[in-house]
């Protein structure tokens, strides 16, 4: 398993918990999707429609509220997105086969993008691009940044970090890594908070040839950073192409940093967390370093 906190899903069972509270998809194929999510293990439900069902153990009724919250997300988000995203359609509630609630919504059609599919692609580079600023035109509503993950203060993660380079030193090489965390902490805001998806890996990027077709798993998005987005330019692109992007987005060298710093917190999680149980996870992280060193002098 992937977590410490993680709850079994019977696939079997959860086939039966989906028709039994939703039987009119009694006559559909109900599959489980291979090895993607690390936070939900997601079943296709026929042509149209997918059940999400959370990984990581919590009471039904904190279940409950982040599914509602969830929900609320991605629908503000499907209002900004210039691709097709998954809309809510309801919730499944708890049994003893499964002791949470749980999601269905709609099926995107797309294939996900990998960390080096479409690195070379001006034009999949391009469409990250608008993304990121379709999402950035949204209003936040006086909204603010909510406190949870990535977003905010980067000094807020030095715990994380230390807990990160501890764990990678038979990995990676660590003082180097803890020589570039020293110097991107400090880098300062860019400017207010903006709407964004809060986790644009390649996991959650579907295309269709080189093009961005839709976009899964928006239900953090929300106010935070203007850089948290930019993650993406190193998870996904070449160096040319993260340049595309930066230029489409007219961004300085501050705000461009910050989003390194970003990428880099969150590439350092994965690379010793998911070692043995999600190795394309942890093969992202490793991909992500080695981009950020090609643009980062340490």
């Amino acid at each position: 398993m992937m977590h410490d906190d993680q709850v079994h899903i019977d696939a079997d069972a959860i086939r039966g918990m989906i028709i039994d509270q939703f039987p009119e998809y009694r006559h559909e194929r109900i599959e489980q999707l291979g090895l993607t999510g690390t936070v939900s293990a997601i079943f296709r439900v026929g042509s149209s429609v997918a059940a999400r069902f959370p990984l990581r153990a919590m009471t039904p009724v904190e279940c409950a509220d982040m599914l509602r919250r969830e929900a609320a997300a991605m629908t503000e988000f499907a209002r900004h997105s210039p691709v097709a995203t998954p809309r809510p359609l309801g919730f499944g509630q708890p049994s003893e086969l499964y002791p949470m609630p749980w999601a269905i919504q709609t099926w995107v059609e797309g294939v996900p993008v990998t960390p080096t599919s479409l690195a070379p692609s001006t034009a999949f580079a391009l469409d990250i691009a608008n993304l990121i600023a379709s999402l950035r035109a949204a209003d936040t509503q006086g909204r603010h940044f909510d406190g949870q993950g990535r977003g905010g203060n980067l000094p807020d993660h030095d715990d994380w970090m230390e807990v990160c380079f501890m764990n990678s030193e038979a990995l990676l090489d660590v003082a180097r890594l803890r020589r570039l965390w020293a110097r991107l902490r400090e880098l300062p805001r860019s400017g207010p908070d903006v709407m964004s998806h809060r986790d644009l890996i390649p996991a959650n990027l579907l295309v269709r040839g080189e093009r961005l077709v839709g976009v899964l798993d928006a239900g953090n998005f929300g106010p935070a950073d203007p850089a948290l987005d930019l993650v993406a330019a190193w998870h996904l692109l070449d160096r040319d192409r993260r340049e595309v992007v930066r230029s489409y987005l007219g961004l300085g060298e501050l705000e461009w940093t910050r989003g390194a710093a970003w990428a880099f917190q969150q590439a350092m999680g994965l690379v010793w967390y998911y070692e043995h149980t999600h190795p394309s996870m942890s093969a992202l992280g490793r991909n992500t370093i080695c981009r950020l060193l090609e643009d980062l002098v340490v």
